[in-house]
């Protein structure tokens, strides 16, 4: 066991504060890895304050980790040490059950450890995120970080990359198919990128009229001030995929009525109260409305090296460990463009 350093909340009410705790040595099959930037999700904001349930304390938030390679267990051939190295939203899953096998881990049917506030394979020790000095993983869950992006702007990739590239490649995002982003936040700013650069006509629903430059300098064709009365009624029937980015209660109703028929609704923002469904907006249309939840291994990698090839990195503001408590209060206020990345030798 090594000392590692971080910051971890200790009740759902108190502030994010310095923390020590153990990581493991490194096995034959595990990666060492000196964290050197650390994306901020609003789920961290979630599960810090228990607004999901089921949090467990002290929590040492933090899924969205890039850093470098500093040991390698004997068996390790994906990396060696000075490589640069990502690790996402998991650390471990059963890796026999039919979703493993199929290449979504996210989706174990036996028990999938997250990279924090859960539990490794044996379902007691206590997963710690990186919002700290260091980590060791095996190097399955690992990431190879491909060269010539900026390390803070990749590291939101981990999470709010991967989180809008899967239901864009599912639902066929591409050529002459229009995709609508519903909130530009740091889910939608990635969802807007990336549906752009797959080729999609991609319009940004917001509330705030001060997004509508952003928008298009991220690559939107088409920018809808949805507070602006009747503005709705006006897209009806026009998307063939809306990427639902809010993270609070909303009306998916009205986003469903923006869909074609057989269009899709997917929702990646997850809100902590329920949401309404009238059944006659799937019903008239035959459209769908579906979840996604991250992406396999195999399928963030292809994320990480589609975003290279695109030059689609996260945008970002670099903050240092001490102003955590302050970037989540921002965050709720709406208040970064887009995405909050702790620079960890701040720590």
């Amino acid at each position: 066991m090594s000392e590692t350093r971080g910051y971890a909340a200790q009740n759902a009410t108190a502030p994010l504060a310095p923390f020590q705790f153990p990581r493991r040595e490194p096995g034959a099959h595990d990666v060492h890895i000196h964290i050197l930037y650390c994306g901020v999700c609003h789920s961290d904001i979630h599960q810090v304050r228990n607004e999901w349930g089921h949090s467990m304390y002290p929590m040492v938030p933090g899924h969205e980790i890039v850093g470098q390679v500093t040991k390698v267990g004997g068996q390790v051939r994906k990396f060696k040490a000075g490589d640069i190295a990502g690790v996402g939203c998991m650390v471990d899953s059963c890796r026999v059950c039919p979703s493993c096998k199929e290449d979504l881990e996210q989706h174990c049917q036996e028990h999938v450890s997250f990279t924090y506030n859960g539990t490794e394979q044996d379902r007691k020790t206590p997963t710690f995120g990186g919002y700290s000095s260091d980590i060791v993983v095996d190097e399955r869950f690992a990431l190879k970080v491909p060269p010539g992006l900026a390390l803070e702007r990749v590291a939101p990739l981990l999470c709010a990359g991967i989180t809008t590239y899967s239901p864009l490649k599912r639902w066929q995002a591409g050529p002459g198919r229009r995709v609508a982003v519903l909130g530009l936040g740091g889910l939608g700013h990635m969802a807007v990128k990336l549906a752009a650069a797959m080729g999609s006509e991609v319009a940004v629903l917001s509330g705030s009229k001060s997004k509508e430059a952003d928008a298009k300098r991220l690559g939107a064709h088409e920018f809808v001030l949805t507070s602006r009365d009747k503005a709705l009624a006006k897209l009806a029937g026009r998307f063939d995929l809306i990427i639902d980015t809010v993270c609070a209660p909303h009306d998916v109703n009205a986003g469903l009525g923006l869909l074609k028929v057989e269009g899709a609704l997917v929702l990646v923002g997850a809100s902590p109260k329920p949401l309404e469904l009238n059944a006659f907006a799937l019903i008239g249309g035959r459209k769908s409305l579906a979840g996604s939840l991250i992406g396999g291994i195999a399928e963030t990698q292809e994320m990480l090296d589609f975003c290279a090839g695109h030059n689609t990195p996260s945008d970002v503001e670099v903050i240092a460990m001490k102003d955590i408590n302050g970037a989540y209060e921002r965050m709720i206020r709406g208040d970064v463009r887009y995405r909050f990345v702790i620079d960890l030798k701040t720590l």
